[in-house]
């Protein structure tokens, strides 16, 4: 072990980088799931928006919550490096939960636009630091990755605990200030982490001369401060105007395409090989995104309206699968160590593929929980608990694999961008997400997609439910119906989906050159 590796050390033999970037991260996701977990009970319970719109501005926010990454990656590359990016991301996202507390229409597009920006530098980039401290092919990676997964999934779990307490007992408006502490703890500990040298000499200012290099007497941060302020309202409006977010889902993917297509044609073969996986992989996380993020919007409501929840209210339900990760994450980390060191570990292409498997199963069981619906058209809360458990094994498979996986298929002069095409699954995923949850709004009467034909059949064999049979209920049980109905058929074709994937993977690994 040479004399680097060794101060390098940290927590578990991992780099002693590791351990402020998972609190750092923790506390960032903390803030942020804190306000996700409140946003939709806030816009329908407090500013009385109808469903249809609060799915609207959910899937907005959330969807260029990672379509930012892109932008905020490439800045990073090229201007600012990795610790200034996260340093600016942080201050942003803070400011974004503190002006939430402050009700009017203008501080709330406002605060989920600054948030929105500030994820854009914050999220890839912490997430690429993690990822040069460690060398290619180090068979510490996977579980490292696993690790700060862990980080994540703390500050997930226990923020709609506390932020949502915090609503419930003393009103909205504290449970969203507490959201933005926590982002000021998780810059305070990043600092902290750069005042050690744990990260040593990874992820600074690319070029100095460049970055102190002054235009119109302003340095490129000073510019990229200014840039990133004039963008704010730019994306408050599309959020307020979310009817029109198709043009931008048009114009990022064309963006997308040809800067993929550019890096494609001035990189090696081998290089090339990797990157085609690399895209793979973010397709099926945005497969995967697009199913899997119902929690915090018509899962949310789900729990709120159809489920016996005992000892926690609706929001507090967003912890249920953070909780599961924090249980599992070690336990995997673990694994993945033990089956490497017996030769036995899964191809990443497999786990991906079991990813979605599982994520479908997962969606399936909380359709199959209308098979024991009550008379007051309630679901037992067991139904919710079992299937977020299956479905955070299926997050635990793809997820944090498919990270750590795209920072070694990633070419290294375009890592940070790769990075955020990979967070860009989020975009797409959140977006699709946004019109998944809307197709639970149906009302009393009106003929339902899911009720006819194959997938109606679909529907009533996993729900015991089924249009004859629901004729004369009344709107609870048919409100019941419309989440049932979607979560089996989409459950039914995520397994469809995992199945495929799983029977490909031996022809993806062959494409990844070398890489596990």
């Amino acid at each position: 072990m040479d004399q680097t590796t060794i101060d390098n050390q940290g927590i578990l033999g991992h780099p002693k980088g590791l351990v402020y970037l998972f609190f750092a991260e923790l506390w960032e996701r903390f803030s942020f799931y804190g306000m996700k977990a409140l946003l939709v009970l806030y816009m329908t319970k407090h500013l009385l928006y109808s469903d249809d719109n609060a799915f609207g501005i959910m899937a907005a926010y959330m969807s260029l919550v990672y379509v930012t990454p892109l932008i905020g990656g490439i800045v990073a590359d090229k201007y600012i490096g990795y610790r200034k990016s996260i340093v600016f991301g942080g201050i942003f996202m803070a400011a974004g939960h503190f002006f939430l507390t402050i009700e009017t229409p203008f501080f709330f597009y406002t605060s989920l636009a600054l948030i929105i920006v500030g994820n854009g530098f914050f999220k890839p980039n912490i997430s690429t630091l993690l990822g040069t401290l460690y060398t290619k092919g180090d068979h510490r990676r996977d579980a490292g990755f696993t690790l700060f997964y862990l980080g994540i999934n703390v500050g997930a779990a226990s923020a709609p605990l506390l932020c949502a307490w915090f609503a419930e007992v003393y009103g909205w408006h504290y449970g969203f200030l507490l959201a933005g502490i926590g982002m000021v703890v998780g810059l305070f500990v990043f600092k902290k982490g750069e005042q050690i040298n744990a990260f040593r000499n990874k992820g600074l200012v690319p070029s100095y001369h460049n970055y102190d290099k002054k235009v119109m007497g302003l340095t490129t941060g000073g510019r990229v401060w200014i840039m990133a302020l004039l963008s704010v309202p730019v994306f408050a409006l599309i959020v307020r105007f979310n009817q029109f977010e198709h043009y931008l889902v048009w114009i990022a993917t064309i963006f997308l395409g040809a800067y993929i297509l550019y890096i494609l044609k001035n990189v090696s073969i081998k290089e090339r090989k990797r990157l085609i996986v690399a895209m793979y992989f973010t397709t099926l996380y945005a497969l995967f995104s697009a199913v899997f993020e119902q929690a915090g919007s018509s899962l949310t409501l789900f729990a709120d309206r159809s489920v016996n929840l005992v000892g926690i209210n609706a929001a507090q339900t967003n912890s249920i699968n953070a909780a599961w990760i924090v249980v599992l994450a070690i336990p995997f980390a673990m694994l993945w160590t033990y089956l490497t060191r017996k030769g036995i570990n899964p191809s990443s292409p497999f786990k991906m593929g079991a990813g979605m498997l599982l994520l479908g199963l997962g969606f399936v069981i909380f359709g199959y929980a209308a098979q024991e619906v009550d008379q007051f058209a309630k679901t037992p809360m067991f139904y919710l608990i079992l299937g977020y458990f299956v479905l955070t094994v299926g997050e635990l498979f793809l997820s944090p694999i498919g990270l750590s996986k795209i920072t070694e298929l990633s070419p290294i002069k375009y890592i940070t961008f790769i990075m955020g095409v990979w967070l860009s699954a989020n975009f797409y995923g959140h977006f699709f997400a946004g019109k998944i949850a809307k197709l639970t709004t149906v009302s009393s009467g009106e003929e339902h997609v899911f009720s006819q034909g194959a997938l109606g059949t679909i529907t009533e064999v996993i729900t015991g439910l089924s249009k004859v049979s629901l004729e004369n209920a009344l709107e609870p049980m048919q409100q019941l119906y419309s989440y049932v109905s979607v979560y089996a058929v989409f459950g039914v074709l995520t397994m469809i989906i995992g199945l495929v994937a799983i029977v490909i993977s031996p022809v993806i690994k062959r494409l990844m050159s070398g890489v596990s």
